[in-house]
């Protein structure tokens, strides 16, 4: 799928160079910059970039009948030399590289609707999603200085431990749609989605491994806009514990838990200790029916409750982690077991 090849980051795996011919003909590698100094170079573009922009803020304050409640950015110049620009609008937050341990991002986003629904994603969930993707470019005089290169008007659902960093890193801060409408030509509409936009640095986009066929240039910095529509929770190795909850060390990071060190951290390992048992085998899962306050055992806990569509039914699913050996580590954890 081309949208998923786009917004996907190469899991755990980050190209270390770049090659170019040389005057010879000969293939030449050349070192990526390194992650560290290229933090302030990044910032600086894009804080330019928030410092000289704006976007259809008064749309959204005063929506017109047909309005699409799409942002749209422009250039502080001319007839909008009055706007206001980006950098009093957005907010930041401090986030890490997932390459380099000790480097941080200001990561800017744009809050323009929260959203109404009352959850907002996790890090490791799937969310549903329309998007524009567009980078931003002050590497090379000869290209654009900014290229819309993905989007999806139709709602998309991604993996939220498979895309850039950087969006991951600002889905967390919306709320899902309050609701969702089946139009009768089937198509669905948002009611009260979170809206908003990030401004990522290269070092939590793609940096220099940029997907073939983009072209998006290396080091440049991304931006999405986005309606969040939905989200679910995430467990990718479907071992019966939601990757939520394999977070050990509470981080906000899927990448650095990784109990047996077997490379395959434990959001993505169905066997998390390596002792031949899958982690499906070694915990026990439960569903409550229409019990909204179910008695659970001292080492049992929920993990999300859903509505059969169906049937109407509260259903609350639970997970109880077994101590065998009683050496106080879980059995999903402990190769002993």
């Amino acid at each position: 799928m081309k949208r998923a090849k786009l917004l996907a980051l190469i899991s755990l795996t980050f190209l270390t160079a770049l090659s170019c011919r040389n005057d010879d003909g000969n293939i030449e590698f050349i070192p990526a910059r390194d992650r560290g100094e290229e933090v302030a170079a990044s910032t600086t573009i894009i804080e330019d970039y928030l410092q000289t922009h704006f976007y259809n803020y008064e749309e959204f304050e005063n929506p017109p009948a047909d309005f699409d409640f799409k942002i749209r950015f422009d250039t502080i110049a001319g007839d909008n030399s009055d706007k206001t620009p980006l950098i009093n609008q957005v907010d930041f937050k401090m986030v890490p590289d997932r390459v380099d341990e000790g480097v941080e991002y200001k990561l800017y986003y744009l809050n323009v609707e929260q959203g109404g629904g009352a959850t907002k994603p996790e890090f490791p969930d799937i969310a549903v999603v329309t998007y524009e993707g567009i980078w931003l470019n002050e590497e090379n005089s000869s290209q654009a200085y900014t290229n819309l290169f993905d989007s999806s008007v139709v709602p998309v659902s991604f993996d939220l431990t498979g895309v850039v960093n950087g969006f991951q890193d600002a889905m967390i801060e919306f709320n899902v749609a309050e609701s969702i409408v089946t139009n009768p030509d089937g198509t669905v509409q948002p009611n009260n989605p979170g809206i908003g936009a990030v401004f990522m640095p290269s070092g939590l986009g793609y940096y220099v491994s940029t997907p073939v066929g983009s072209g998006i240039p290396v080091y440049a910095q991304l931006i999405f806009t986005f309606h969040l529509y939905q989200s679910r929770q995430g467990d990718q190795d479907n071992d019966g514990i939601p990757s939520i909850f394999e977070d050990l060390n509470m981080n906000q990071l899927e990448e650095d838990d990784d109990t047996d060190s077997d490379g395959l951290p434990n959001f993505f390992d169905a066997d998390d200790d390596n002792d031949g048992r899958p982690t499906s085998g070694e915990i026990v899962t439960r569903q409550y029916i229409n019990e909204e306050n179910p008695t659970l055992l001292p080492n049992e806990f929920e993990v999300n409750r859903e509505i059969d569509e169906e049937t109407g039914d509260l259903i609350v699913n639970t997970v109880e982690y077994i101590d065998e050996n009683g050496n106080g580590i879980w059995d999903h954890l402990d190769e002993d077991i």
